[in-house]
């Protein structure tokens, strides 16, 4: 797995971890602000990496995995993880997993597993995927539509359909199914590090499973609202507001 550093001469890491259906230059906007603070760390996940030709696996081995490079690399402890939606589930298995020393986990709009009957879980993730698979064959609009209420650009949407073209069908599938329905304790949790759980306003009823979810497994969660924001915009079109709240963690 590739991961791109920044900063490394200074001593606290930040580790962000991008969505589905972009890059690790996701966070383009983001790195500089941070860069000269903190040691940043940005993965390209595998299925996402226009650089090689790897396929997305599950949540669970690639939280695994990110955590494994990065203890090769020395890296213990981290001041934050932070994840976005896809990226989000990644972090909360990264911090079961407990591999690493993490001050504070943060998710944004992160995805938390569905629990339900195997059939239901089938047809989610047939339904996902075939809305996926429009967009490989050219809905883009259409699913950048389905995903958020900000307006994209046509370079925003040149973008994604790179994307698109990029990820094989068996990422796509591997991405929401497992994303969907990955594997945590069945136990109320407690970790060493803080937990936080942040949503845009314009998200909340689309993210009500997952409050719900953090509200009863995880009881220590902190979470946060931010007003006027759809999902996975504020390291997009708010930048500098991201690195202001992952500083002041």
């Amino acid at each position: 797995m590739r991961i791109y550093e920044f900063g490394t001469e200074n001593p606290e890491c930040i580790l962000l971890i991008h969505p589905s259906l972009v890059t690790w230059d996701y966070f383009e906007y983001v790195i500089p602000l941070l860069e000269k603070q903190y040691h940043v760390l940005v993965p390209a996940l595998p299925g996402y990496d226009l650089e090689d030709d790897s396929q997305f696996s599950s949540v669970e081995r690639i939280a695994s995995e990110l955590a494994d490079e990065l203890l090769q690399k020395g890296i213990r402890e981290l001041k934050t993880v932070y994840g976005c939606s896809m990226g989000g589930s990644i972090a909360l298995r990264m911090a079961a997993d407990g591999k690493l020393d993490v001050q504070d986990t943060v998710m944004d709009g992160g995805i938390t597993p569905y629990r339900l009957p195997w059939i239901l879980t089938r047809f989610i993730a047939l339904r996902d995927f075939a809305m996926m698979a429009l967009g490989k064959l050219g809905g883009e609009k259409l699913i950048v539509k389905a995903f958020s209420s900000t307006e994209f650009s046509e370079e925003d949407l040149k973008y994604v359909a790179g994307i698109f073209r990029h990820c094989t069908y068996r990422t796509l599938w591997n991405t929401f199914d497992s994303c969907n329905n990955y594997k945590m304790p069945e136990k109320t949790m407690h970790f060493n590090g803080r937990i936080h759980y942040w949503y845009a306003e314009k998200e909340q009823r689309a993210r009500d499973w997952d409050l719900k979810y953090m509200k009863k497994f995880i009881p220590d969660t902190v979470f946060k609202s931010y007003a006027g924001m759809d999902h996975g915009d504020m390291a997009l079109f708010y930048p500098e507001r991201l690195a202001q709240e992952l500083r002041s963690l």
